[in-house]
């Protein structure tokens, strides 16, 4: 029983770091939904961080693959996402003046698609499809309107509410995996479940007599 322990015992220290993982994170995504500036220009030096690194490890595959047909395509590639990460990392709010003139647009469009596409189709989630386009066309107008200085709080929320759900999605995660793991370490052990470390024709023959 040893061998089933430990493993029981290493699975439950791990649903609880992530547990404890996902509580960071939503403490995280909390002060960033106080701090959306703060927010907006930590997600966008990570981002630049995540191209630059991402274009490093590219460039090195596409050195390790050299006299194929997909170097020069790699060595592009990579080279683009070089240069745009240094381009985000030194200039953090300009890119995220423009990703949220993108982001405001892609609401903008999407919006119209979805009213358009629930009028015309009149299907049967007409409804729920026709205020989701509102919903968009809405939120696309008010960042548009706002815009530039919704750059400093659009971008910075939705990477506050991404923190938010993935840390109460470990959470839950972590406090699930850490139950289901209890009831089968109690299911295991002697005496722990029904008819454990009992024997089968004892427990027959003891039935039979208090009958």
């Amino acid at each position: 029983m040893d061998g089933p322990e430990r493993e029981g015992r290493k699975l439950h220290r791990s649903f609880g770091g992530l547990a404890l993982l996902g509580i960071l994170l939503v403490v995280a995504g909390l002060v960033g939904l106080v701090y959306t500036g703060v927010a907006t220009l930590t997600s966008m030096i990570l981002f630049g961080w995540l191209l630059l690194v991402g274009g490093l490890v590219g460039l090195v595959h596409a050195v390790q693959s050299r006299g194929t047909s997909y170097f020069w395509l790699g060595v592009v590639v990579a080279a683009l996402n070089i240069a745009a990460g240094a381009v985000v990392i030194r200039h953090p709010h300009g890119t995220a003046e423009a990703l949220t003139m993108f982001a405001a647009l892609l609401f903008l469009t999407g919006g119209v698609f979805r009213l358009v596409g629930s009028v015309v189709v009149r299907g049967p989630q007409f409804g729920w499809t026709l205020l989701q386009g509102a919903f968009g066309l809405l939120l696309g107008l008010l960042v548009l309107f706002d815009w530039p200085h919704s750059s400093l709080y659009v971008l910075g929320c939705f990477f506050s509410l991404a923190l938010l759900f993935d840390g109460l999605g470990l959470i839950a995660i972590g406090i699930g995996g850490r139950r289901i793991v209890s009831m089968v370490s109690e299911q295991m052990t002697p005496g722990g479940g029904e008819g454990e470390g009992t024997d089968p024709l004892t427990h027959d023959s003891r039935k039979r007599s208090e009958n």
